[in-house]
């Protein structure tokens, strides 16, 4: 493990300062084996799948606050909302899809697939990908998993209605939802996706051991590259065992078996078995990658070295490995033994731990530091505030006594869009802001960048936060109409004042997206450090030509070396050379091997 990178290592992948062969249109832009090219068709999926998932939300929204009204824009067929109005059985396939999309084709290739393809290289000092040819097949074989998927809206039946989860037997039969097709395409599509990650995950890892630059130790990783390793460890482990229960799952449905079927003898809690223990672990690939971000953003942003380095990475590790034997607190209301339901609570409060200590470095880091309100810190900063709602609400579920009464209310609801929509995507944010000028070489505009952000702020939380208490009155999840029900009709208030506050975050969204798509032509040009940070693909162009560096980097210092007293500079490069005249600067990061 103690391996870096020899010349031998790099002569299939040239740096930018040695000999490329000419590339056609398509070689360069479609079918590319460049990262960072592929890094940026991700993002492009991604975002478009985003879009998709926060429409279907505002669909939704709109049933939740004014169930029965015509929706404003009647475009949907007579089989999903006739007059405008949403059927129930168009609803549960909008829950479903929502969440499938926001988090197997937005959130996880945005984190993983975007990020993962973009920093590695560039942050280790490599040319390119350990296989650049596997990587490009990891981003095509995503593309036809999403055409599935959005293809299931248009087949007879619609598309899945059993919940992101799946469960069964709702999920079995499609006499239970009236769903044949639309489920199988859903299982077909979910296999070919983790089979992509898996693809992406072994590269990933391969590229981390073998291609780092001389001189890039463990400890001299930045701690979005540890967080990306670890979280290409949990892929690599997590997905082949949903893909079993998706291949089970199908099997059930279309030959005839009876995995999950208890009429004939199947175990339909065998399906929560095997869903949670991929996806609990989904969890933290889905927050790992962001707690990296946001470590690299708040200590340039505070213009200081990431308190607590070493135990950032161990945290960071710990909560992984936690996160192998918390599944069960999925399912307390299984009518699991008391003493195994005592087991999971346990284990899962023990992750509160790892979790806290990150939340306390990232205060250490900002502690007295010299901030600059970016519109990258910010994100930032909002990540970890979102984070810690998040986490204390988490702390409640981990309990089953406290877990029963709340597991089907919209206190869980809340909980979730606290870690992974406001945790995730102000990560995102913040990642996309920080690093685009290296996907473009340009910067996006900071005013317009602000605007979005405290819009999106604001109006996250009017969203989300009022969740909390209408959950714990009893609101149901996955509720077709609430003022059905005469205890909710006091109710129905906030869910017309929550799916407002959800409107105006989607709207805030397209300020982000014409910023995003306008920096590209009319941004400021960016040179290679615009934010004056550290770690090595700040001394490479933006953006950074195919092969990234001239020649090899060499790495002789930490990735946070911020403010070193006696510097000429509050930042000092991973790759420029030792200076005498600079004082020591004791980071533990900075002197580890």
């Amino acid at each position: 493990m103690s391996h870096v990178a020899t010349k031998t290592d790099y002569d299939l992948l040239p740096f930018a300062g040695e000999h490329h062969e000419e590339l056609s249109f398509v070689r360069k832009y479609i079918f590319s084996t460049d990262h960072k090219t592929i890094g940026k068709q991700f993002l492009f999926m991604s975002l478009l799948f985003l879009l998709l998932g926060g429409t279907l939300a505002t669909v939704m929204r709109w049933q939740l606050g004014f169930p029965g009204t015509p929706l404003p824009v009647d475009i949907l067929p007579e089989t999903m909302a006739p007059g405008g109005i949403i059927l129930p059985e168009f609803y549960n396939s909008l829950v479903t899809m929502h969440g499938t999309f926001m988090i197997f084709f937005a959130i996880m290739p945005l984190l993983v697939g975007v990020f993962g393809n973009l920093l590695i290289p560039l942050q280790i000092g490599a040319a390119d990908m350990a296989f650049p040819k596997l990587n490009m097949f990891s981003f095509w074989l995503a593309v036809p998993a999403g055409f599935i998927m959005l293809a299931s809206f248009f087949v007879e039946g619609g598309a899945a209605g059993a919940g992101w989860t799946s469960y069964a037997p709702l999920s079995t039969s499609g006499e239970f939802t009236g769903v044949y097709l639309g489920q199988q395409l859903w299982l077909i599509s979910l296999f070919l996706l983790g089979f992509s990650s898996i693809t992406g995950a072994v590269n990933y890892i391969t590229t981390i051991i073998n291609l780092r630059a001389p001189g890039l130790t463990w400890f001299r990783l930045p701690l979005t590259v540890w967080a990306l390793f670890i979280t290409a460890i949990l892929v690599l482990l997590a997905m082949p065992i949903l893909a079993g229960g998706l291949i089970m799952l199908l099997t059930d449905q279309t030959l005839g078996t009876t995995f999950f079927k208890p009429e004939l003898g199947g175990e339909p809690l065998l399906w929560q078995h095997l869903f949670w223990y991929f996806g609990h672990p989904e969890v933290y690939i889905l927050i790992l990658p962001a707690m990296g971000i946001v470590s690299e953003v708040i200590a340039n942003g505070a213009r200081k070295p990431v308190f607590g380095y070493h135990s950032m990475v161990f945290a960071i590790a710990a909560i992984a490995l936690l996160s192998w034997i918390v599944w069960g607190h999925h399912m307390f209301m299984s009518g699991m033994n008391p003493r195994l339901g005592m087991t999971f609570m346990f284990t899962t409060i023990v992750i509160a731990v790892p979790s806290a200590i990150k939340v306390f470095n990232w205060l250490g880091t900002l502690w007295k530091g010299n901030i600059h309100f970016t519109t990258p810190f910010l994100h930032s900063v909002a990540f970890v505030a979102l984070f810690i709602i998040g986490g204390l609400s988490g702390v409640f579920m981990a309990s089953t006594p406290v877990d029963i009464p709340i597991h089907d209310t919209y206190f869980i609801v809340a909980h979730i869009h606290y870690v992974l929509f406001g945790g995730s995507l102000f990560a995102i944010f913040s990642g996309i802001t920080y690093w685009y000028p290296k996907l473009f070489g340009t910067l996006m505009n900071e005013t317009w960048g602000k605007i979005h952000f405290i819009g999106t702020f604001i109006a996250y939380n009017l969203a989300f936060f009022p969740m909390h208490g209408i959950g714990l009155q009893g609101m149901m999840r996955r509720l077709y109409d609430p003022t059905l029900y005469a205890y909710l009709q006091p109710l129905q208030p906030w869910n017309v004042f929550i799916s407002y506050s959800v409107f105006v975050l989607f709207a805030f969204q397209f300020i982000f997206a014409a910023n995003f798509l306008l920096s590209i032509w009319k941004g400021k040009k960016a040179g290679p450090n615009p934010w004056r940070a550290n770690s090595i693909e700040w001394s490479a162009p933006s953006p950074p030509p195919h092969g990234n560096f001239e020649r090899m980097p060499v790495v002789y210092r930490g990735p946070y070396e911020y403010s070193v007293p006696g510097a000429r500079e509050d930042f000092i490069l991973q790759t420029d050379p030792p200076d005498s005249s600079v004082a020591p600067h004791h980071t533990s990061a900075s002197t580890s091997h």
